[in-house]
């Protein structure tokens, strides 16, 4: 991973900056879903960081040989980004870390290692890369060239995750619905908090059934809601659904549920994120009839984070 420039016209050596993490090849590398390489498309590997873990590296910068660079300053700097593309004034950024590796009038011949640390930098937030928003935090290297040349940046994207401890222990949801004289459940979670690894496990009993049910479905929703007042955007998308019921049910007929979450690509739920973003998660049950009518029941479940990876 590298970044290399070269300036035609002006005698501006070529150079190139390149970053190595400490404990890089032990470091646990994360797929993250819709983080598209601009060149490639695919989805890109990236190191994982627990959010107190300090980073620490060393950045190199190689000139051309036999030439000289004499540079305005070099720095490293440690961000965290809340971008939402479609909307680029609204970023904001949350974190700004700053090392200065190199003043300015200072040269650079051949190729040059600096170490950078940033030790107990407040990392208050996990990545997030979703639909409508990303919650990003990148190293960035800086090379300052002058009046006559552009600034070198180099940049490498980190993964951060931040391990939760158990919240306070839940009782059973438990609810009844329906629809008047014609179709009422009663549907019961053993839990309203779950960890990203988790089973869900419940029931839906049928007290009345005056309409013909073809089928049932449970599925997991993730809700992206991002702005406040008349600028708030929200965005759906379901991470997964399956069907627990097949055939016409008759009163007293119960139906259990057992769903396991370590497949699906689950984040923590996260509450108002510097007043900027929510990510939310609700299980959607669906009865379909007959006629192809849809009846929905949506419960919200708050995840949290027992490991990483």
């Amino acid at each position: 991973m590298a970044r290399r420039l070269n300036l035609f016209g002006f005698g501006v050596p070529s150079t190139e900056l390149s970053f190595a993490l400490a404990g890089d090849e032990q470091r646990v590398k994360l797929k993250v879903p819709r983080f598209d390489d601009a060149k490639s498309g695919k989805p890109k590997e990236l190191p994982l960081f627990r959010d107190d873990e300090d980073i620490r590296g060393v950045l190199t910068v190689k000139v051309d040989s036999a030439k000289r660079l004499e540079h305005m300053g070099l720095k490293m700097e440690l961000l965290g980004l809340i971008e939402v593309p479609v909307d680029r004034s609204a970023g904001y950024e949350f974190t700004n870390s700053v090392r200065e590796l190199q003043p300015s009038g200072e040269v650079i011949e051949g190729e040059q290692t600096f170490a950078f640390d940033f030790a107990k930098v407040d990392k208050p937030h996990e990545s997030y890369y979703g639909k409508s928003v990303k919650l990003r935090y990148v190293l960035r290297a800086t090379l300052a060239r002058g009046n006559y040349a552009s600034n070198l940046v180099h940049e490498q994207d980190l993964w951060v995750q931040r391990v939760a401890p158990p919240p306070p222990v839940d009782r059973s949801i438990k609810m009844e619905v329906g629809i008047e004289d014609c179709l009422h459940i009663e549907f019961e979670y053993d839990n309203s908090r779950y960890h990203l690894k988790d089973v869900v496990i419940g029931k839906f009993f049928f007290l009345l059934v005056r309409i013909k049910i073809k089928h049932m479905e449970l599925a997991i929703l993730r809700r992206e809601s991002v702005g406040s007042g008349t600028q708030r955007h929200t965005e759906s998308e379901t991470i997964t659904k399956f069907e627990i019921m097949d055939g016409a049910p008759v009163k007293g007929e119960s139906v259990p549920v057992r769903l396991y979450l370590a497949p699906y690509a689950l984040t923590p739920t996260y509450r108002n994120v510097q007043s900027r973003f929510s990510v939310k998660y609700f299980l959607n049950l669906v009865l379909v009839d007959e006629e192809d009518r849809r009846y929905f029941k949506q419960q919200e479940i708050t995840l949290w984070r027992k490991n990483l990876g």
